[in-house]
C-alpha cells in the first residue's frame, strides 16, 4: 500500500490513485491476469481496481471488506486519530487500539504483529487513508463482478461486520462466504494459517461461476 512502510504516498492520496497503483504493478509485472487479494482498506482498493480494469483480475478475495464505508467503521478505524490529536504516537494509539480490533480467538503473535505493523505507520499517511476510505462507495458494483469470488468476515469484526459482509457475498453472483470463528478484522495476521488455507482452497476450486 502506498505510504505503509517505506514506500511513498500516492498524489492525491485517494481510493482511485491507490488503485491506478495497484493496477501499475499488475501492468508491469506482466503475467497477464491475477488474483487479487484485499484486506480491509486493502479490499477497497481491490474492487476500485476491478471497477476500472477488470481484464486483469481472474479471481478475487475480499477480506474483512465492505463496499461502502459504514459511520461505525469510520470511527472504528478512526480511533488512532483521536489518540493522536491527545498526544499519543502511533505505537501508543497501535497498542491501544489493536486490541479492539480483534476477536478472543486470535494468534498472540498475530497480534504483537499487527501492532508493530501499524506502529510503523507515519500519521499522516494513516489519516489519509481513513479519509479516503471513509468516502467510499462501490455498491452498485457488486452486481455486476463476474469473476469467482471469495469473501470473508470474522465473527468479532466491528469495522466489517459478517452480516454486512454476508450480504454483499449476496449481491456478486456466484461468490462463496466464509466466517472466521474468534477473529476480530485483522484475518490474515489473527489467524494466519486458516486464513492460507482459505486462499489456498479458493486457488484450487474451477473457474466456474456457479
Amino acid at each position: 500500500m502506498p505510504g505503509y512502510g517505506r514506500s511513498v504516498p500516492t498524489e492525491p492520496y485517494t481510493l482511485k490513485a491507490l488503485a491506478d497503483s495497484c493496477i501499475a504493478l499488475i501492468d508491469a509485472l506482466r503475467c497477464g491476469t491475477v488474483m487479487v487479494v484485499g484486506q480491509g482498506l486493502g479490499g477497497m482498493v481491490a474492487l476500485e481496481v476491478l471497477a476500472r480494469r477488470p481484464e486483469l483480475i481472474d479471481r478475487l478475495v475480499l477480506s474483512g471488506t465492505t463496499p461502502a464505508c459504514a459511520p461505525e467503521a469510520a470511527r472504528l478505524m478512526g480511533e488512532p486519530l483521536g489518540l493522536l490529536e491527545a498526544g499519543a504516537d502511533m505505537a501508543d494509539a497501535a497498542r491501544q487500539v489493536v486490541p479492539r480490533w480483534i476477536g478472543p480467538g486470535s494468534l498472540p503473535e498475530g497480534v504483537r504483529l499487527a501492532e508493530h505493523c501499524l506502529a510503523g505507520v507515519h500519521a499522516s499517511t494513516y489519516r489519509r487513508a481513513h479519509d479516503a476510505m471513509s468516502g467510499f462507495d462501490r455498491r452498485s458494483l457488486l452486481a455486476h463482478v463476474s469473476v469467482p469470488t471469495l469473501l470473508v468476515a470474522g465473527e468479532f469484526d466491528r469495522v466489517a461486520p459478517p452480516a454486512e459482509v454476508r450480504a454483499m457475498a449476496g449481491a456478486i453472483a456466484g461468490s462463496t462466504f466464509f466466517e472466521l470463528a474468534g477473529i476480530g478484522h485483522l484475518h490474515n495476521l489473527e489467524a494466519p494459517d486458516e486464513f492460507d488455507r482459505l486462499i489456498q482452497g479458493f486457488l484450487r476450486l474451477p473457474r466456474v461461476l456457479h
